[in-house]
Formats: C-alpha cells, sequence, structure tokens
C-alpha cells in the first residue's frame, strides 16, 4: 500500500491535467472549490489512518456508506437528487474524499456520490473531477515526499505506466461522449459498489 497509493496519485495527476486541458470549458469551478477545501484537512487525517488500526473502523464505514448509497440508487426509480449545489453536502463529501485519498490514494468515491446527487452530465462529470483531482492529488503528492513515501520505485512503476495511460485517456473521452446518461448513472453505482467491496477486502 504504500508503493501502490503514491502511486495511485501520481497518475491520477497526469490523468486531470490531460483532461482539464481536453475539457476545461466543462468544468463546474464552483462545485471543484468547495469539494477541494474540506479535502485539505481530511487527507493528513488519511495518513494517519494508512499506519493506524484505528483507521480500519472508519474505513469500514465509509465503504458501507457507498455500498448502500449505491444500492439505494440502483433499486430507486426516483434516487435522491440536488437541484443545486448544497454546501453541507460538498463539505462532507470533500472531507470524506480528502481521508480516503491520504489512506487509500482513493478520493473518488465521496465525489461521484455527490457528482450522481447533482445529475451532472457525463462530460460534466468528467471535467469536474478532474479539476478536483489536479490540485487535491498534487497536495496529497507533497504530503507522501514529506512523509518520505515517494521512492524511486514509485517513479519507476509511474514511467512504466505512461505508454498505456496516456492512449486511454483519450479513449476514455471518446467512450464518455457516446454513453447514455441513465446507462452512466447506472455504471457508476455498480462501480461504486465494487469500490466498496475492494475497500472492505482490503481492509478485512
Amino acid at each position: 500500500m504504500k508503493i501502490a497509493t503514491p502511486l495511485v496519485v501520481l497518475i491520477s495527476i497526469t490523468i486531470a491535467g490531460v483532461i482539464i486541458i481536453q475539457d476545461w470549458q466543462k468544468i463546474h469551478l464552483s462545485s471543484a472549490g468547495w469539494l477541494i477545501i474540506p479535502t485539505l484537512p481530511g487527507i493528513p487525517i488519511g495518513l494517519l489512518l494508512l499506519s493506524s488500526s484505528y483507521g480500519q473502523i472508519a474505513i469500514i464505514l465509509m465503504a458501507v456508506t457507498i455500498i448502500s448509497f449505491s444500492i439505494y440508487s440502483l433499486i430507486n426509480k426516483t434516487p435522491f437528487e440536488l437541484k443545486k449545489d448544497n454546501i453541507l453536502m460538498m463539505l462532507s463529501c470533500g472531507f470524506c474524499a480528502g481521508i480516503l485519498g491520504g489512506a487509500y490514494g482513493m478520493n473518488g468515491p465521496p465525489l461521484v456520490i455527490y457528482g450522481s446527487m447533482r445529475r451532472w452530465t457525463a462530460q460534466n462529470f468528467r471535467a469536474t473531477l478532474q479539476g478536483y483531482f489536479l490540485p487535491a492529488s498534487m497536495i496529497a503528492m507533497g504530503g507522501y515526499w514529506r512523509a518520505g513515501l515517494w521512492v524511486p520505485k514509485v517513479t519507476h512503476y509511474y514511467l512504466l505506466s505512461l505508454p498505456i495511460m496516456l492512449p486511454t485517456i483519450f479513449l476514455g473521452r471518446a467512450l464518455n461522449q457516446r454513453i447514455n446518461k441513465k446507462s452512466f448513472f447506472n455504471y457508476i453505482y455498480l462501480a461504486l459498489i465494487v469500490i466498496g467491496l475492494i475497500l472492505l477486502l482490503e481492509v478485512l
């Protein structure tokens, strides 16, 4: 985990940078900003949890929440929807994203939950989340560097990933522009369930 976590974050910086260059005009800047602010205090808490046995309880609770929300959204014909940005929800999701990002390099699930409640289009979803990920991941990477976790092996694996990563970013954009809105959210909920189960398996 101490190699994989900073590696995931370093890859996230690259992906976010390319996507922002491609689709910066589709970013909801206000939403991205309000999600980043509470992430900052969440990241050091996640870093502490990475080396603490007490962190397992918090991760289990988050994983169960992610899975429960996703199952509810899949089986409910009219799942909960936010008509406009909600400050409290953004602060909560951003904070949880910071904790998961600091502990596992996995900021995404709480942010995806917020975006699904806002019913962003697939294009806005992709661009706004990456507008969040770029600064958040850069801050997290700085934390890993200060903690001595950005070691040569992380950079080695990162460079090995580039030939596969870069072309698939463009493939992802092509798929994103063709996906049906209803199918898009179903895929999101299914992916969240898988991620929640992975978190549980990692902890247990």
